[in-house]
């Protein structure tokens, strides 16, 4: 059984743009954590995973999915020996969650987390929301980074194309893809769905985004893209139309 993906984040220095953006484009939920500068958000989606706004220290933007797993030091550990590294050792938060980030070989950002109980990780309430189901790597060797997650995850390669595979990341969580892109970009980011892909990307722009790819048509019934939001973080919107 593999660890499932089940949670994401986005941060910076300034969350308030931060909020105000995803709120308007996706219809997510925010509630501020009393412990710190910290946002929930509940994409009020039905489905898919929710996750937090966080503050960054050090002023850097991140976005990135958390992992869920039992012995945080075991999985640092073993993936500094798979050649990534601790960027965030073992932290806790005393009967809320304890968690970790490390960077993998490519220097591309995950989370680990372990909740203390079900809390403030229950799943997207539902409502009119885009969902966040789907999480995506792309780093500068498709098959080096398929070798890492699949190894320190238990990940299940369910389909192999040029460059790209699609991933069982276990019960719980979303799936997802590993692969490598055309034209050099890296990123470790999660996915909304969304109902038009151009209408997302033009409004993330008019929000004070930027569009970093999209629409690209995978095939006759999937469309892609990427946006950065306001303080740079790399986030992706696909929409899957029915066969």
């Amino acid at each position: 059984m593999g660890n499932p993906v089940f949670y994401f984040e986005v941060g910076a220095r300034d969350q308030e743009p931060l909020e105000r953006f995803y709120g308007e484009l996706f219809g997510w939920k925010f509630q501020q954590m009393p412990q710190g500068r910290y946002i929930l958000v509940d994409t009020a989606a039905g489905s898919g995973v929710n996750g937090g706004i966080g503050w960054s220290v050090q002023g850097w933007p991140w976005a990135s999915f958390y992992v869920q797993a039992d012995d945080l030091q075991d999985v640092l550990d073993r993936a500094e020996r798979l050649g990534g590294k601790t960027v965030v050792p073992v932290s806790e938060v005393p009967g809320v969650v304890t968690w970790a980030m490390f960077n993998d070989p490519d220097g591309l950002l995950v989370g680990l987390m372990k909740p203390a109980g079900q809390g403030i990780f229950s799943g997207p309430s539902e409502g009119r929301g885009c969902p966040v189901d789907w999480f995506e790597v792309l780093g500068s060797d498709a098959t080096a980074s398929v070798k890492f997650y699949t190894e320190l995850f238990g990940w299940m390669v369910t389909q192999e194309m040029p460059n790209y595979s699609l991933i069982d990341a276990g019960a719980g969580g979303i799936g997802g893809g590993i692969g490598m892109s055309s034209d050099g970009s890296k990123w470790a980011t999660v996915y909304a769905n969304v109902e038009d892909v151009e209408k997302s990307l033009a409004r993330a722009e008019e929000l004070g985004g930027v569009r970093e790819s999209g629409p690209i048509d995978v095939d006759d019934h999937m469309q892609t893209g990427a946006l950065r939001d306001p303080v740079g973080n790399l986030f992706g919107v696909y929409h899957h139309a029915p066969h």
